[in-house]
């Protein structure tokens, strides 16, 4: 039966660039709330100068992130991904217009009640991209690689769009009374109009697409439950070859696809404890003072931003795309370099090579990302693809976690630190 959809090959490839869209949007969407709160981060500094907002509210948003991811991939082949998508990106609706909601409510004072709900929506916002980073990775996994890319693509657009959108709110209403809070309110309205969107594609239009149909049937074919109800909503019922059989339901185990690719998770966990111990904290609280003054963390933010975008795109290049495991492991150790350069550099350099090295920083996170998630599902049935895609974003938000813990030892020996 597999043999027969590999046949298909003109429905295989039958609406691919739209999907390809469709999937970089979704992908904007599951990190452009979260980006935005970094990238309001100085308006959040203004208001709770206090309390570390970007530092804390990142250690409030990775521990909901990485216990839900840990539930949710455990019980993966039991769970509707159409559902587990939709509560997702809802939930990230929700909670980027209740921190609108927050902020008129408390006219943007203030103090502990305001900081608490604040984390509280942070940790909704943790909730919401466990169960739509590792539903849309696992399910993108068992289609082909450019989708998975895609929406990885998506991820670093949500951090460069937020940039951009930043500095020109920054230049726009920087001279304006209360200038700082407007553009942070702009921010969070543009981003839940996003969030809206992203409903309503992922509803009612990616599953109809022909590429998005036929990977979710050979899927079923190959023994898949997850699938059932995109492909109910695709129009797509009672075919006998979606009938169960034993003989095709034979997969492997979680521990057995862990086993076969611990070297990739355990890759992507390093790339994101690097990435996060110093992006964003350092960036905002170590650099000292420059000629940029409260633009040079807003620039640092956006150069790895853009980065980072062009990063995830480099592998669509054949000779830049690295395959071999051992190669991937070379290159994500020889990272660490930078930890040590960083430090160096915000003590005795200038801001031209503060800039370069989070250039480096950016695109190297991004490219080795996309090598990895889209290398590793190769070779594996359907439900494979989608187990082993759930398997690596826990250890993704599991390196992210680490690396945001890792961030706070910047804070030893400088002066009022606690």
């Amino acid at each position: 039966m597999a043999d027969r959809y590999e046949n298909q090959a003109p429905e295989k490839l039958q609406g691919k660039y739209q999907a390809m869209v469709v999937c970089c949007i979704l992908g904007i969407g599951s990190l452009v709330s979260w980006n935005s709160m970094l990238t309001i981060a100085d308006y959040y500094y203004q208001v709770f100068p206090d309390y570390h907002p970007s530092r804390v509210l990142t250690l409030v948003y990775q521990p909901f992130a990485l216990g839900t991811i840990v539930i949710l991939a455990y019980h993966e082949s039991k769970i509707n991904t159409r559902k587990r998508n939709l509560i997702g990106y809802i939930l990230f609706t929700i909670s980027t217009f209740l921190l609108i909601v927050l902020d008129l409510a408390t006219r943007g004072r203030g103090g502990i009640g305001p900081y608490i709900g604040l984390c509280a929506v942070v940790a909704s916002f943790g909730l919401a991209d466990a169960t739509v980073q590792g539903g849309m990775i696992g399910d993108l996994s068992l289609m082909c690689p450019e989708l998975v890319q895609s929406f990885m693509g998506g991820l670093a657009v949500a951090g460069a769009l937020t940039s951009a959108l930043r500095l020109i709110t920054k230049a726009a209403f920087e001279k304006t009374n209360n200038g700082l809070r407007k553009g942070a309110m702009m921010f969070l309205a543009i981003s839940t109009f996003i969030e809206f969107l992203c409903v309503m594609l992922y509803a009612y239009v990616f599953p109809k697409l022909p590429i998005v149909k036929y990977y979710r049937r050979k899927a079923a074919s190959e023994g898949s439950k997850t699938v059932s109800a995109d492909l109910a909503a695709a129009g797509i019922q009672n075919q006998s070859d979606l009938k169960d059989d034993d003989s095709k339901n034979q997969r492997l185990s979680n521990k057995e696809l862990l086993i076969q690719n611990i070297d990739y998770a355990v890759n992507l966990f390093l790339i994101y404890v690097c990435t996060l111990s110093i992006f964003p904290g350092f960036l905002y609280e170590n650099t000292g003072q420059h000629g940029l003054g409260a633009w040079y963390a807003l620039v640092l933010v956006a150069m790895y931003n853009c980065w980072d975008l062009v990063g995830r795109y480099t592998p669509l290049v054949k000779w830049l795309k690295i395959e071999n495991r051992k190669l991937i492991t070379v290159a994500v150790l020889s990272r660490y370099l930078l930890i040590p350069a960083f430090y160096f550099t915000a003590k005795y350099g200038d801001q031209g090579w503060m800039i370069m090295l989070i250039s480096i920083l950016g695109l190297t996170n991004g490219h080795l990302t996309v090598c990895i998630l889209t290398t590793a599902p190769n070779g594996y049935k359907g439900p494979e693809q989608n187990a082993l895609g759930n398997l690596l974003v826990i250890f993704l938000l599991g390196g992210i976690f680490a690396g945001v813990a890792l961030d706070w030892l910047w804070l030893i020996g400088k002066k009022n630190a606690f």
